[in-house]
């Protein structure tokens, strides 16, 4: 089986993680010549589908299944036109994905199906979070407390050209959780935690049992199929919500593969959603069942004498990444780390058949890196509110 990727930055290098332990040849393309994901594939090719259609069209020709890790629509869209015209199956619904590419759009959707979802603002007052409809991830989001705030906020959403989202601020556990659809049924996976540093961005996921409890997992597990099959999903989503201290609040969809939080699954329960995706595009089912044990996936920085846990977005300036187990001590870690270096990033992964294993590893391979590297200040933030 070979994979087509086409996108290679944070999505791309986790398409190429999942596809590499499903056992699959990865092709990665990308426009940019010193793409993360290009040192983890097994191929990689310049390539920019706007540009030059006929080319992508050609290097692809040979993949047994597409998938982009990338969300550029107009790129999105012209790659969706050219494999549509290749007999080759296609691991996105841009259809869905235009639904979801819109917080706007979606949250419409949501709320129609009954799904609870944060206040909108001026009804729940401050605090509130000010976010762009059609940005991914932390881009343009901003806490906001007063009305001066909220102005320099919708600034920002306004600078990068988009719709402002405001919406009351709902504290508790950041949850996500994974969906597959094939248009006319759906599944979801595991529930995740995502840990968020002080920027908003997620510096750790874990997977574990009894992140909610049986009930809220079966619920949620309920609202990730309710919304796939209302918008016919024919690929993979994720939801987030916040568990607050009033039941479940969705926060958004994203119709796309995720960066982090299938490594974390595949880590914790054997459960590979890139294979999980593939066999149901093929109409087939892998079998795999659940092991129900624990792991954490997290970002780290190291500068100098100091280390320090780092959102996605930080962890992407990451040069010639590699794969490797047990450099620090941890399971697996994708880094740019060489001997001498002195700045490099890490993304690490342990897993255990519990949650005091894990941490056990996670303590492990700080202490080593600290010690081997000579770093004498470790830094963990988190956000003002949570």
């Amino acid at each position: 089986m070979k994979v087509g990727i086409v996108g290679g930055a944070l999505q791309g290098m986790e398409a190429v993680y999942l596809s590499k332990k499903a056992g699959y040849e990865t092709l990665v393309m990308d426009r940019k010549e010193k793409a993360p994901a290009r040192s983890l594939s097994d191929e990689f090719f310049l390539g920019d589908i706007i540009k030059d259609p006929d080319s992508v069209k050609k290097i692809l020709s040979d993949c047994d299944v597409i998938i982009p890790a990338f969300e550029e629509s107009d790129a999105l869209c012209k790659l969706n036109e050219v494999v549509m015209s290749m007999e080759i199956p296609f691991l996105f619904d841009f259809s869905s994905y235009n639904i979801s590419c819109s917080k706007e759009r979606s949250n419409q959707i949501i709320a129609s199906l009954g799904i609870s979802l944060p206040e909108p603002w001026p009804q729940c007052g401050y605090p509130i979070i000010v976010k762009p409809s059609s940005q991914s991830g932390s881009i343009g989001v901003s806490e906001v407390n007063n009305d001066a705030e909220r102005v320099k906020a919708l600034k920002i959403v306004t600078d990068l050209h988009d719709t402002p989202i405001l919406q009351e601020f709902v504290s508790g556990k950041s949850v996500s959780i994974e969906v597959i659809g094939n248009g006319k049924k759906s599944r979801s996976y595991t529930t995740t935690e995502v840990i968020l540093d002080s920027n908003y961005d997620c510096k750790r996921v874990e997977c574990q049992p009894n992140i909610l409890s049986e009930e809220e997992d079966e619920e949620f597990a309920d609202i990730g199929m309710k919304i796939a099959n209302s918008i016919g999903l024919k690929a993979l989503m994720d939801v987030e919500a916040i568990r607050t201290k009033k039941g479940l609040r969705v926060l958004e969809i994203d119709a796309r593969i995720p960066s982090q939080t299938p490594a974390a699954i595949q880590a914790a329960t054997g459960v590979n959603l890139m294979q999980e995706l593939v066999c149901s595009a093929l109409g087939k089912e892998t079998g795999v069942k659940s092991s129900n044990e624990c792991s954490a996936y997290e970002h780290y920085v190291i500068q100098g004498p100091t280390m320090r846990t780092c959102g996605e977005k930080q962890f992407g300036h990451v040069e010639n990444p590699y794969f490797a187990n047990g450099l620090f001590g941890e399971d697996q870690i994708i880094t740019d780390y060489q001997p001498g270096k002195s700045e490099w990033r890490a993304t690490v992964i342990n897993h255990g058949k519990t949650p005091a294993q894990v941490l056990e590893k996670r303590k492990k391979f700080i202490s080593n890196v600290m010690s081997q590297c000579d770093i004498e200040e470790y830094i963990d933030r988190s956000p003002e509110m949570v």
